[in-house]
């Protein structure tokens, strides 16, 4: 533990205590990372929301221009044509009440996305408190209770990315791998970055991004001018 220690510190000293553009801050992400493995490139918004108040809560969805950089094993709890559809679609998992009983029995969670009919959703009461707390729990405002099988499947493949303000008033999405090529991840960064911005509540006053970092898995934040977030929320 001591010598990642020594590797964290060395890589958080590169970092100086001022505010990056996107542009710079990624490559230095990727430049500054020390482990062995492919860390995921992570975003970190600090909101002026006070997510207490329903009229105040961010949520929203984006699909990344170019992925996650891996392979989003997708549940679908579907029944008849529209489990067929599911699996045509190119489903990991699909089906009704089997499936909920699964999840219910063993604790199965061997999945990253959930799907759901609309007719399906009484029966996914049953497992919301295990699927809740994991951010699996199918939502209409998050396109995963949907008749549209086959679109819902293709956008968490192609890397969809569900985004919620959590009790601090912080959203936290992975944007990519830090093997990615440094230009797809400020894409990808941005357009998360403008999915938040976009999703501003009206009831929200005052500064709405009060700040940003973006980092690695295991290394240190680097700050994001939040000044140019604001502003471009602003001219919007």
């Amino acid at each position: 533990m001591a010598k990642q220690g020594k590797k964290y510190l060395s890589a958080f000293q590169q970092v100086e205590a001022r505010p990056y553009t996107l542009e710079d801050a990624v490559p230095l992400v990727q430049k500054i990372k020390f482990t062995k493995f492919d860390e995921t490139v992570e975003l970190h918004m600090r909101l002026g929301v006070d997510p207490k108040h329903a009229d105040q809560l961010v949520r929203g969805t984006v699909v990344l221009p170019n992925g996650l950089g891996k392979k989003k094993r997708v549940l679908v709890v579907a029944q008849g044509d529209k489990a067929r559809e599911a699996e045509a679609a190119g489903a990991d998992f699909v089906g009704g009440d089997d499936m909920i009983n699964k999840i219910a029995s063993e604790n199965w969670l061997d999945f990253d996305a959930v799907v759901a009919t609309p007719d399906m959703m009484r029966s996914m009461a049953k497992v919301a408190r295990i699927l809740g707390p994991r951010g699996l729990m199918p939502n209409p405002k998050t396109g995963t209770v949907t008749t549209d099988l086959a679109s819902a499947v293709k956008e968490v493949k192609a890397g969809k990315v569900e985004f919620r303000v959590d009790k601090t008033g912080v959203v936290h999405a992975p944007v990519g791998k830090v093997s990615f090529e440094t230009p797809k991840l400020v894409e990808n960064a941005s357009s998360v970055i403008q999915a938040v911005l976009r999703a501003k509540p009206a009831a929200a006053k005052g500064k709405y991004v009060k700040s940003a970092t973006i980092c690695s898995t295991m290394g240190p934040g680097v700050s994001l001018d939040v000044t140019a977030m604001n502003a471009a929320k602003a001219t919007a």
